[in-house]
């Protein structure tokens, strides 16, 4: 019988104990049967991480990169590479023409419902643990926390999926049937409103990377945004208020120093998905081992000899639209690597990849200084992470939410603060100009291709791509997931 990938992934009968979180253990200790596990808060613990772990993976069936492949659909970026097709999957998106066989969908969609399959395993054991009922509860809300961000990442990918909410038995996996956009959200925000009761506000430095109140609170008002009911927009505020007053949180006062490798978890990082260059990473059978940030090494500069980086891959070549956008902008050097002004003042050469514009991802750039020495490949070990929500979206998404609630007055507060912090003057709290701030607050960061998506601006910014509206916003259902199951095809695909 034909392999349907996603039930594999949701029979998950072993639960890992390595994991590419700073708090953890990142040396593999093997896998354990689940019937035999769980017995007690040590186990319960090991599957908890295994439930963390697919927010990181960097390779799943192709290179998977989330902020490689979201930039590449979007008008930051351009897929790269060596060569035209030099990733098939990558290329399919970048021009959108993805079909149900190409494309970057069976990478998102193994990555989320593997995690999605690790919640439901915790979540159904947990209950029948003998352990301290508060550390129980506060495993639970993770869990929780975790399916409602897996299933947020499906719904706005696919939206049609099917709604997994326990361990789905063999005798399910092939009638399985695809839920309604409106139930996959409602039961993405009764877990999170559920999870936020028994979230810490902190974590200690030993356990950063693990989610909190305003983690989830953040992502709960996201998700609300999200789906474009105005008549919701002053809750999802109301959520970001909680969130933006909150102590533990500030704008750094150098917007450069968000990105930097050795100032991980800074006061700016609500969210926060980590990398190690302490697990040793070497290709072996695919997918290559290691919990390094593999997009750092796609993304620099190919056969790069010169300062300040090291040799990349060539992905994701930055759109000239967005770099002169941003060259009056404070944010340029933070966001743009100009590696051509370096090569023009002999200081460096690099090879001229597809889709080359000479300027590169400096946000996730593969800096010397971070090169690994481990034991492993040391393009595997990167150790940079990648930050899902910041406080400078959240004032972003609060003005939004504000201005579409009627408030645009206190609108105007959390706007002025994102671009008083690069020197910027005061501009006019529309949505026009808190969509563009966006834009250039958060280049390259994964967030453009959403953005455009929800706000309309899709068939027009992506045009030059080959955008089609009423197909491309999302895309296809895989083709392994169709065949033998009652799944359904998204529209036009």
């Amino acid at each position: 019988m034909k392999k349907i990938s996603l039930f594999t992934m949701l029979l998950a009968l072993t639960v890992l104990v390595s994991c590419n979180k700073d708090w953890l253990d990142v040396k593999p200790h093997g896998t354990t049967l689940e019937a035999n596990y769980y017995r007690n808060a040590d186990e319960a613990f090991a599957g908890l991480i295994s439930a963390y772990d697919p927010l990181g993976f960097e390779v799943v069936k192709d290179y998977s990169s989330r902020v490689g492949l979201l930039n590449t659909a979007s008008d930051d970026c351009f897929a790269g590479g060596g060569s035209y097709g030099d990733r098939a999957t990558w290329e399919a998106w970048n021009t959108f023409t993805v079909d149900a066989a190409v494309g970057p969908q069976d990478d998102f969609w193994g990555r989320n419902f593997k995690g999605v399959a690790r919640c439901n395993t915790l979540l159904s054991k947990l209950p029948d643990v003998p352990m301290d009922e508060s550390l129980k509860a506060r495993f639970t809300a993770e869990g929780k926390f975790l399916r409602a961000y897996y299933y947020f990442d499906l719904v706005r990918l696919f939206r049609n999926v099917p709604l997994f909410i326990k361990p789905v038995l063999p005798s399910e996996f092939f009638s399985a049937t695809q839920a309604t956009p409106e139930e996959v959200y409602a039961q993405i925000e009764l877990d999170l409103n559920e999870a936020i009761p028994d979230l810490p506000l902190t974590v200690s430095d030993d356990m950063r990377g693990r989610v909190t109140k305003m983690a989830a609170t953040a992502l709960l008002g996201k998700v609300i945004l999200f789906q474009n009911n105005e008549s919701r927009m002053l809750e999802a505020a109301a959520l970001f208020e909680q969130v933006n007053t909150s102590p533990n949180y500030e704008l750094l006062p150098d917007y450069a120093d968000i990105f930097k490798p050795d100032n991980k978890f800074n006061k700016e990082s609500i969210f926060e998905i980590t990398h190690t260059s302490a697990a040793v990473g070497y290709w072996g059978p695919w997918p290559p081992a290691g919990e390094g940030h593999i997009f750092t090494q796609m993304c620099g500069p190919r056969a790069y000899v010169g300062p300040t980086y090291s040799p990349g891959w060539g992905f994701n070549p930055i759109n000239m639209d967005l770099v002169n956008l941003l060259k009056t902008d404070n944010r340029y050097l933070a966001t743009c690597a100009n590696i051509d002004s370096l090569e023009q003042a002999g200081v460096a050469s690099y090879e001229k990849g597809y889709q080359n514009t000479g300027y590169f991802l400096q946000k996730f750039a593969p800096l010397k200084d971070f090169l690994s020495s481990g034991g492993g490949d040391p393009v595997l070990e990167w150790p940079m992470n990648y930050i899902e929500i910041r406080l400078a979206d959240t004032y972003l998404m609060e003005a939004e939410a504000l201005v579409r609630g009627g408030n645009t007055g206190e609108a105007q507060l959390w706007l002025d603060r994102v671009r008083a912090r690069v020197g910027l003057p005061s501009v006019p709290a529309t949505l026009e100009n808190i969509y563009k701030e966006r834009r250039l607050e958060l280049a390259t960061e994964g967030h453009r291709f959403f953005d455009l998506v929800r706000t309309g601006q899709a068939a027009t910014a992506l045009s030059f791509k080959g955008f089609t509206p009423g197909k491309n916003e999302i895309l296809p259902i895989p083709l392994t997931e169709l065949a033998n199951t009652k799944l359904k095809q998204n529209p036009n695909y």
